[in-house]
């Protein structure tokens, strides 16, 4: 397994954890469950985990794919910033969730701020989630770039099947 799988297997989870999270912390704060929150926390801290994974293996994955066609140093550099700003806030809120797994432990009164804290972090995660994962899926996947660079592999399969000609007798 060389680095940039490494990087695949570990990347995703930081997204899908923070997404997932924020409507079970959505739901625990609907029903005022500690439990459900606490499985809210406890997704954040290994979604943060996760991400410290990901930006330690994000190094050796860029030294592979800069080596592969149609791989620009641009598009990995505005990958990598967003992953550094996702990758900040989810250590921020793997931090939040640890207290507010202590305060609800405690049955401190002060969880219920702490909750709302989180909830609003992470809905901040999921935007730059939402960014890190498409920045990340734009490296090997042309067909999303907003430039179009896919148009060479769709033109070759086209011509591959007898597309693109039209004809109008």
């Amino acid at each position: 397994m060389n680095d940039a799988h490494l990087h695949m297997v570990v990347n995703h989870f930081p997204i899908i954890g923070t997404i997932l999270g924020l409507g079970i912390l959505i739901g625990g704060l609907v029903f005022k469950n500690n439990s459900i929150k606490n499985t809210a926390y406890c997704l954040f801290i290994v979604a943060a985990l996760f991400s410290f994974a990901s930006m330690n293996t994000g190094e050796g994955a860029e030294e592979i794919a800069e080596k592969l066609p149609n791989v620009t140093d641009q598009i990995i550099h505005e990958h990598e910033e967003a992953a550094e700003k996702l990758a900040l806030v989810l250590y921020l809120l793997g931090a939040i969730s640890i207290v507010g797994l202590y305060l609800n432990a405690k049955k401190n009164a002060k969880a219920n701020l702490v909750s709302f804290l989180a909830l609003t972090v992470a809905a901040v995660g999921v935007f730059l989630a939402q960014q890190t994962g498409t920045t990340g899926g734009e490296i090997r996947h042309t067909e999303i770039r907003a430039n179009g660079t896919a148009t060479t592999g769709a033109t070759q399969s086209e011509t591959a099947i007898g597309g693109e000609e039209d004809d109008d007798d």
